[in-house]
């Protein structure tokens, strides 16, 4: 069962969307602006530093790379009146992973998928940055129908660190270098797991299970350092699509392809060859990577709502210079002092004799009415 919904100003509670080691995600409607959110809440039993590290990391990565149309959108992240972290995010009402065990994705539809996620994993990889869980429940659908890469919980940067140290892997879509731990993750086991990815889609089943037959770990583990691959069976795979995915899923990472970009240009080329309009890259720029700033992978502060100060340059003087030069001008009235008043205590009895006359005017204006309702003369 999932833990309690955190309550939170301007969100009202609707239903639980999933549980996790780490987290549980809530649905959520923002009041305003308004509309449906997903909510990630960290377990209030599981917060440590190292937790801490890859939720901070998690939130910035996203708020780093939410603006790409295939990376799911992040729209705040705090601490719950209780004290949980949280994240605020799209809601997302369908993933891959609730697709591919009940029906195979045809050809068509993988292709234009695999268009859209390669082009934002290329983005992340340009921006320095690993995804390292790529799965088909980390590829979500928008209520559009447009395919999303989320979850970058373990999430790490290129140029490596302390989060790089964490061996994270999901069977059964883990490269082999990652599964025997000689590697945390590289681009060429992104390339792997993007490659299982798309074999379990189109297959229907993940690429080195036997079809038929349940496997223990271990004797998954066992298939995936093997890596022999099966050709997919009774699918109209084109040849150059089973090609490609061969490659992907080859044992060493040197005859993979080199980079995403590259799996979306032989992607497309599979469009073109059966005549389907190919997908547009959506690629970041060099120059918006050039000017990211760096994410801080061992990052463990709780960071919540804080309240700004600004201070901000007045030409008004202080409430006590005003006072004190008022009264050199003698505008205030001093009792005791045996002076006559001056400009304020003047102000002060004009005001007071405006008051009085405007009362005589009202009552007699409301005497006038009662003679007037009454029919007096």
């Amino acid at each position: 069962m999932p833990s309690a919904p955190p309550v939170l100003s301007g969100f009202s509670y609707v239903r639980p969307l999933g549980t996790g080691g780490f987290a549980d995600v809530f649905l959520f409607e923002q009041n305003m602006p308004r509309r449906s959110v997903a909510v990630k809440v960290l377990l209030r039993e599981v917060v440590d530093d190292d937790v801490i590290r890859m939720f901070n990391s998690e939130a910035d990565v996203m708020a780093r790379l939410s603006a790409h149309p295939s990376i799911v959108t992040v729209h705040a992240a705090s601490i719950s009146a209780d004290g949980r972290p949280y994240l605020v995010m799209e809601y997302c009402p369908g993933s891959a992973a609730a697709r591919y065990r009940q029906e195979r994705m045809p050809p068509a539809a993988a292709l234009h998928l695999g268009v859209k996620i390669a082009s934002a994993l290329e983005t992340a990889h340009r921006a320095g940055l690993l995804h390292r869980d790529i799965k088909p429940s980390n590829i979500l659908t928008t209520e559009f129908g447009a395919p999303v890469l989320a979850d970058f919980g373990i999430a790490t940067s290129l140029a490596g660190g302390r989060s790089e140290q964490l061996i994270a892997m999901s069977l059964p879509w883990s490269a082999p270098e990652v599964v025997d731990e000689r590697t945390s993750g590289t681009v060429a086991s992104e390339v792997w797991g993007f490659g299982a990815t798309l074999y379990s889609l189109i297959a229907g089943r993940t690429p080195f299970e036997a079809p038929g037959v349940k496997l223990s770990r271990d004797q998954l583990r066992a298939r995936i350092l093997r890596a022999r691959y099966q050709p997919i069976d009774g699918a109209a795979v084109p040849e150059s699509l089973d090609a490609l995915l061969r490659r992907m899923l080859q044992r060493d990472p040197a005859a993979r392809p080199g980079s995403m970009l590259e799996v979306a240009h032989a992607l497309q080329l599979v469009q073109y060859e059966l005549g389907i309009a190919p997908t547009p890259l959506e690629i970041a720029s060099e120059q918006w990577a050039a000017t990211a700033a760096p994410i801080d992978f061992d990052d463990t502060v709780m960071r919540g709502a804080t309240i700004s100060e600004v201070e901000v340059d007045s030409a008004r003087r202080p409430r006590s210079q005003r006072a004190s030069a008022r009264r050199d001008r003698g505008d205030v009235h001093e009792s005791g002092t045996g002076g006559e008043p001056g400009r304020s205590g003047r102000r002060r009895r004009a005001m007071v004799a405006g008051y009085a006359a405007a009362g005589l005017l009202l009552a007699g204006a409301v005497g006038t009415g009662i003679a007037l309702v009454t029919g007096g003369g």
